[in-house]
């Protein structure tokens, strides 16, 4: 029987709408803060803070906010890699790697997004394996409604708690 690889993780998304606009929502702070965040601030490798429909470049950093939350929970990584056409590439999470592609397959726009370098945790509520991939499947559904013509699913308010953030 093989052994499970709790480091690293796969999840797969079809979308009815161009590949640009998926790259897009995933590449401009706008495009993040319209299905994903409350606040994307990317900041160039000079320090200045980008424009929300300017796209994200090599070697900017982040911070982002999540609804639900206030702005004491952030998250701060680093842009990797991008390509400005179908690959965006950044830290996440203590030091884990997500990558996302992007293709046009039988007139759909498949994202593939894999994060990898999750470190181990014998904690279960620390699992990031778990924790990151149901975050994922969460809002890359909330991605497909927002493309697709469909309602923003997340909780924007503070004072209920749901994990739909």
């Amino acid at each position: 029987m093989a052994e499970n690889n709790w480091t690293k993780f796969k999840v797969t998304a079809d979308f009815n709408t161009d590949l640009r606009s998926v790259y897009t929502a995933w590449t401009t702070p706008a495009g993040l803060e319209s299905w994903f965040l409350r606040k994307a601030n990317f900041y160039t490798i000079t320090g200045r803070l980008r424009e929300p429909q300017e796209s994200v470049l090599k070697e900017d950093t982040y911070e982002w906010y999540w609804h639900g939350f206030d702005d004491s929970t952030v998250e701060k990584g680093s842009v990797l890699e991008v390509n400005s056409i179908d690959f965006f590439k950044f830290t996440f999470s203590d030091d884990n790697i997500v990558s996302v592609s992007l293709e046009s397959r039988n007139g759909l726009t498949i994202l593939e997004l894999t994060q990898e370098n999750i470190k181990e945790e014998p904690d279960p509520s620390k699992n990031l394996f778990v924790q990151c991939q149901v975050g994922w499947t969460f809002y890359l559904a909330n991605l497909k409604s927002i493309l697709e013509g469909g309602i923003d699913l997340r909780n924007k308010r503070t004072d209920i708690q749901s994990n739909f953030k």
